[in-house]
């Protein structure tokens, strides 16, 4: 069995609880922004190292493997009041539906993620993520490429990379043949509202609204003119403003 990897922020005794779900070679340690305003907003936060990431290994990289290994974040009756996924991150929070409780409502905000990789563009994203791997960009290309990343976010991001290889690369795209998961948005479970944010289809979207269910109940889909697939880094608030704010007391 793998050993559990994760970044804490805040206090665990904090009344509100959110599991952060990074995407392929990223790492715990990049969702730091939004973690920090998450635990302003009195949150606890937790944020696992999937397989493969963070240094971890492992063999079997479907994405209910990777749900499936999260499981001990839900032991001892441990539910979430948030659960954000980015990209892979969000396929695998679409996995996470067993695990949770059906006395509370769960909030899910999936950012950007790929439901649907057609033969091309499943060819072309293997060979884009491969080329990430053995031309690893350093945190001063990055914030050239994105203009709009902070200095923090173009190190977390290289530090991803860094601790991810091409084993793990090929296996996420090679376990998960044929890509398709848009039908997972079918089945929402009444105790969980799910928000669907698309980035801008000219700015490196990866999800696409004709893979997207239609009249699904609890399900709110926000395509996010302007904004890249790097939704966290470059749109946070996007992300924060889904969140369910506590009611007030009468």
């Amino acid at each position: 069995m793998s050993t559990m990897s994760a970044s804490h922020w805040g206090s665990p005794t904090a009344s509100k609880r959110a599991l952060l779900i990074h995407g392929l070679t990223m790492s715990s340690q990049s969702w730091e922004g939004i973690a920090q305003q998450l635990v302003a907003r009195g949150f606890f936060v937790v944020a696992p190292n999937l397989l493969g990431h963070g240094w971890r290994r492992g063999t079997d990289y479907r994405v209910s493997t990777l749900a499936e290994d999260l499981r001990p974040y839900f032991a001892t009756n441990t539910s979430y009041d948030v659960i954000i996924g980015h990209s892979l991150g969000g396929l695998v929070a679409l996995s996470l539906f067993p695990f949770l409780p059906q006395t509370k409502e769960t909030t899910i905000i999936l950012a950007d993620p790929p439901l649907e990789l057609p033969a091309e563009q499943f060819e072309q994203g293997k060979i884009r993520f491969l080329k990430e791997i053995e031309d690893a960009k350093t945190a001063e290309e990055h914030m050239a490429e994105h203009p709009t990343w902070s200095r923090s976010d173009s190190v977390l991001r290289a530090l991803g990379v860094s601790m991810c290889d091409r084993t793990v690369v090929k296996g996420i795209f090679e376990h998960n043949e044929p890509y398709a998961f848009s039908s997972q948005l079918k089945t929402i479970p009444s105790h969980v509202k799910i928000t669907l944010l698309i980035s801008d289809p000219g700015f490196g979207a990866v999800c696409h609204l004709e893979h997207i269910p239609v009249n699904v109940a609890r399900l709110n889909v926000k395509v996010l003119g302007g904004i890249g697939h790097w939704i966290q880094y470059e749109l946070p608030s996007a992300i924060l403003d889904e969140i369910p704010l506590p009611r007030a007391k009468l």
